[in-house]
């Protein structure tokens, strides 16, 4: 009998339609137990969806899925005392104080009152809630709402944890303290589905990535596997003068007789070669056309380029909605 403990997650040609929308068309997701696992894809991608699925809030139309050894439809009332869900919306009650939100949700879980008042001051402080304890959550900042939301996903410490967007409109800082949060609770043994669009935030917790685009799983394995799977490294120049973008896109076209694909930085652009002593070729190359770089790098491409390379589309251009729908389990 194998010693190996069976996946947090086994799902096999999961499922769901909308009409005639396929929002999930057959994904296969395996999820090893106390890791970050991610599920990455555009707005519309069916990563919404699938989560909903795995969490019993919605009924598969296809296909099935167990979740920490439980049949997400035959038990699904086990799944949801063995996990939680936190979304892109915060579920707190805004008219309550973060204390009284808390002291709510481990009253309604089963705690004593002083049980129930001893976890809230605990999670208060572990999420740097303790000075706002005390007032309404509709005066709260965003970073500060969503905190509050991961602290009353955790009143009872999850075996798993489903974060969609758990980063939605966060500033930097407040996504940094998500991302430290997220780090702790699975040094504690939690294992986590995180649900993103963002390619560095992926990159940045998740030990295994799941690439989901258009209802399908396109890629999966580690952030430096997919990585590794583009073929080629990427080259980034940086112009000193955004005007001479053009004409060092020629010029590098040419040199490098690869695509030249324009970065957000109006002075930037990227190419994809393997080839150091190509791309330093290049770099001449454009000195002798009098065009005057800032500086330039060559190593391995990002996670968007892989999801470019992978989708032939950035990651923000969801192009269809996802007509989710919660219907009882």
């Amino acid at each position: 009998m194998s010693s190996h403990p069976s996946p947090a997650i086994e799902a096999s040609g999961l499922v769901k339609t909308f009409g005639d929308t396929r929002a999930v068309d057959g994904v296969d997701l395996s999820v090893p137990r106390g890791a970050v696992y991610g599920v990455l894809g555009p707005n519309g991608a069916g990563k919404t969806t699938t989560i909903r699925m795995l969490a019993t809030l919605l009924r598969p139309d296809g296909g099935s899925a167990r979740v920490l050894g439980h049949d997400v439809v035959a038990e699904a009332d086990t799944v949801r005392e063995l996990v939680s869900l936190t979304g892109q919306l915060a579920s707190v009650d805004e008219e309550l104080t973060g204390r009284e939100n808390l002291i709510l949700l481990g009253r309604l879980l089963g705690f004593r009152r002083a049980r129930a008042k001893a976890r809230a001051t605990e999670l208060l402080a572990a999420f740097a809630l303790d000075e706002a304890a005390g007032r309404l959550v509709k005066h709260y900042s965003g970073g500060m709402r969503r905190r509050l939301d991961l602290a009353a996903s955790i009143v009872v410490t999850p075996r798993l944890m489903f974060l969609d967007e758990p980063t939605t409109g966060l500033d930097p800082r407040s996504r940094n303290q998500v991302w430290d949060i997220v780090r702790a609770l699975v040094g504690q043994g939690t294992t986590v589905l995180l649900c993103t669009q963002y390619l560095d935030e992926a990159d940045q917790l998740a030990d295994r990535i799941a690439v989901i685009d258009r209802g399908r799983v396109i890629a999966e394995g580690t952030p430096g596997q997919l990585k590794a799977s583009v073929g080629q490294g990427a080259f980034h120049v940086r112009l000193l003068d955004p005007a001479d973008r053009p004409g060092a896109e020629r010029v590098l076209a040419a040199e490098l007789d690869a695509p030249v694909q324009p970065e957000a930085d109006p002075a930037a652009l990227s190419v994809a070669v393997d080839d150091a002593e190509r791309a330093a070729q290049a770099v001449s190359a454009l000195a002798r056309a009098g065009i005057e770089v800032a500086n330039f790098s060559l190593g391995q491409p990002s996670l968007d380029e892989v999801f470019l390379a992978l989708t032939g589309h950035p990651a923000e251009d969801g192009d269809r909605a996802e007509q989710e729908k919660e219907v009882p389990a």
